[in-house]
């Protein structure tokens, strides 16, 4: 089975419809899929939901399909450093399902494994809790309360890899790690862009975060301008 597509555009082909729920990892501007979020923005499709740790920043990651109203929903724990994402959430444009960094990790891994939900601690007695049943389980200390949450099922996962081989195993590269392993299993179809492409065999087995069989498709996405979310600095001293 080839795996490997020409461009993003070719990779999405026949995937995308309007209202559908989309996984994509990343975290901040590290590991995003780029150049398949450029893809979904100019199909035009619209009313989507993303399932994603962040929202980008401004005009950069899922912040790209705010600007141009494609998103109705995100399902995010940290939603920082978007003013559009803020003044779209403020006037009531953009639906928003907030999640606990931890929760929304288990919630892709749920989804991944089949599993449709799952009681946690995190949240218990807070806002996150809200509408949500709560069971009671026997701990250390006596019974405890747990809130269900449920795993994400959704209907693409887009997300980015440091390295594959040609039948789709790949590696992912420190911190882009995180949310892009869960996200890439909880979706019917796992579109994923790489920056460079081994012929099968050629990892060691035991470096290979995803076995290629959660993979359908591939683009190699490189080369990419680094991006960076603060740009922080200071006055060099004078000899």
């Amino acid at each position: 089975m080839n795996k490997l597509y020409p461009d993003a555009a070719a990779a999405l082909e026949g995937l995308l419809h309007d209202e559908m729920l989309i996984a994509a990892g990343g975290f901040g501007l590290c590991g995003i899929p780029e150049r398949l979020l450029d893809a979904i923005r100019d199909s035009g499709v619209k009313n989507l939901t993303f399932a994603s740790n962040n929202a980008g920043i401004d005009n950069e990651g899922i912040g790209k399909l705010l600007r141009t109203r494609q998103v109705r929903k995100m399902i995010s724990s940290y939603v920082g450093e978007n003013k559009e994402f803020e003044r779209q959430f403020l006037s009531g444009e953009l639906e928003v399902e907030f999640c606990p960094q931890g929760t929304l990790a288990e919630r892709m891994r749920a989804g991944g494994a089949g599993i449709p939900g799952f009681y946690t601690r995190t949240g218990v007695g807070t806002q996150v809790a809200e509408g949500k049943e709560v069971k009671s389980f026997d701990g250390a200390g006596g019974p405890e309360d747990y809130i269900l949450e449920h795993g994400i099922f959704a209907d693409l996962s887009i997300v980015k890899a440091w390295k594959a081989d040609e039948t789709g195993n790949l590696m992912f590269r420190k911190t882009a790690r995180n949310f892009n392993l869960p996200a890439a299993t909880c979706g019917k179809t796992c579109v994923v862009e790489v920056e460079e492409i081994v012929p099968a065999g050629a990892l060691d087995p035991d470096c290979v975060h995803l076995p290629g069989v959660y993979v359908q498709r591939m683009i190699v996405g490189a080369p990419y301008d680094k991006q960076i979310e603060f740009r922080t600095t200071r006055e060099r001293a004078e000899a």
